[in-house]
């Protein structure tokens, strides 16, 4: 799947993010508003990794999708 269509269906998705990434709250998900850099800033802060870390985690569960 692509961002456009994750950005497109977000509400739909955002169940989905929330499963891989538990430690996003439901601010987080509301500030992201299907926008891939927000997300990968986001996933940065919770978990404590760097950015290309993020990216890469945020690839391959798109990969999946």
């Amino acid at each position: 799947m692509n961002w456009d269509r994750i950005e497109g269906n977000w509400k739909q998705v955002s169940g989905k993010i929330k499963e891989q990434w538990g430690k996003l709250t439901e601010d987080d998900i509301t500030v992201i508003a299907g926008k891939q850099d927000q997300l990968v800033g986001r996933i940065q802060e919770r978990y404590g990794v760097a950015k290309d870390e993020a990216e890469n985690q945020v690839k391959n569960w798109m990969g999946r999708m």
